[in-house]
């Protein structure tokens, strides 16, 4: 026969093979995975993320622009209010000082110049001009005095009695004017006008010191530093972040739950936080606030709950994201099942219930859950075996191999 003839014959014999088998997979029981339903305590939790932060704190930032001198602490120290934390170049606003110094004192020296009658040279002036009508008016009172005695004697002419006198008023009226000049040397106006100018140079010293302090950027608050930005060397401006102080002891977590998990939470219920740094370690709080609205977070939707929780030994950090599991619900001596042997059919939840060698299909009510186990409710009874997931899908009644 040649190689033409027996070609085809063996490529219809390889396909009726193929066809046999693959029948006699299909009509073969699969193999199924089985677990028993048990009764045990179950304790209902949600594992999620979350971000921590302090119980209370405060940001530093700079009140006035300068190059960083010295960062007088450290991160992880812990600081009292007022403490100094930075201190940033101060050489500018000690001349600002100075000069305010210098400004106020002149100032009050004027005023006190005027309090005390205006310049010396002034009152100098003013006291000769008096000393000297004093002279001639006394001078002039003698002569007129003379005068009016040798007119009464028929000694001198009634005219010159009169000009006498009149040189006796002019020289009075001239001392009232320079008596009224001297009082007039420091007018009200004046003495405003200087005061003014004191307060004035007095506000320009006192922003100069507020400057001059705020070289020196010091705690808000008592508490312990984290978030430590400033570098010596560095230059900030004014409001430019230097530190965060905050209360270690008490933490709260912002926990991220996803929107069909909300209902599963409450305020009062047991928080365990988990952080990848330290491996092993657990920091234990309470629920404290739910969330007030769900807003997309990447992919999911979330609501954000905040728990408090205790860090006595300061070694979680805020700024963190650490593991949260909320403990919803305790269910003590329960009937359970693996999760994975759950399936919907027709929008309820059920189980294929191993019969001798054969499935069936059970409708089951559900109670609470932890990750990988459920409570059911009704429609199971201790010992039976549910079917775990397998790479082909059952239907009811289907025939199985068993696998424990």
């Amino acid at each position: 026969m040649s190689r033409k003839t027996w070609m085809p014959i063996l490529l219809v014999l390889l396909g009726i093979i193929a066809a046999l088998w693959i029948r006699h997979r299909m009509n073969a029981a699969p193999a199924v995975p089985f677990a028993k339903v048990r009764q045990e305590t179950l304790v209902a939790s949600l594992t999620t993320n979350g971000k921590v932060e302090p119980f209370t704190w405060a940001a530093v930032h700079a009140e006035r622009p300068g190059v960083i001198e010295q960062v007088a602490v450290h991160r992880g120290q812990v600081v009292r209010k007022g403490e100094p934390m930075v201190v940033l170049g101060s050489q500018e606003a000690r001349a600002e000082v100075a000069e305010a110094e210098a400004a106020v004192a002149e100032a009050r020296a004027q005023l006190e110049t005027l309090l005390h009658g205006g310049t010396m040279q002034a009152q100098v002036d003013i006291a000769n001009e008096i000393a000297r009508t004093r002279l001639e008016l006394d001078a002039a009172e003698r002569d007129a005095g003379i005068t009016k005695r040798l007119a009464a004697q028929q000694a001198a002419t009634g005219q010159d009695a009169i000009d006498a006198a009149q040189r006796v008023g002019r020289l009075q009226a001239a001392m009232a004017g320079l008596e009224k000049k001297r009082a007039a040397l420091v007018g009200a106006t004046d003495r405003a006008a200087a005061e003014a100018k004191v307060r004035e140079a007095e506000a320009v010293l006192e922003q100069a010191r507020i400057r001059l302090d705020r070289s020196v950027i010091r705690a808000p608050i008592a508490g312990s530093v984290y978030d430590l930005a400033a570098r010596q060397g560095a230059f900030l401006a004014a409001g430019d972040p230097v530190a965060s102080v905050g209360d270690l002891d008490r933490l709260r977590v912002r926990i991220q739950v996803d929107e069909p998990e909300l209902g599963r939470i409450g305020v009062g219920m047991p928080v365990t936080v988990s952080w990848d740094a330290l491996p092993g370690q657990r920091w234990h709080g309470t629920v404290e606030k739910m969330p007030t609205e769900v807003s997309p977070l990447g992919t999911r939707q979330v609501g954000i709950a905040v728990a408090t929780i205790e860090n006595p030994d300061g070694k979680l950090v805020p700024g963190t994201n650490v593991n949260v599991e909320i403990v919803s619900q305790t269910v003590a001596n329960g009937l359970t099942i693996p999760k994975e042997a759950i399936r919907t059919e027709g929008g309820k939840s059920g189980v294929f219930l191993l019969r001798e060698d054969r499935v069936e299909w059970r409708p089951i009510q559900l109670g609470a859950s932890s990750i990988t186990r459920a409570v059911v409710v009704s429609g199971l009874a201790e010992g039976d075996q549910v079917a775990l997931r397998a790479e082909r899908a059952l239907r009811d009644g289907q025939p199985v191999r068993p696998l424990e």
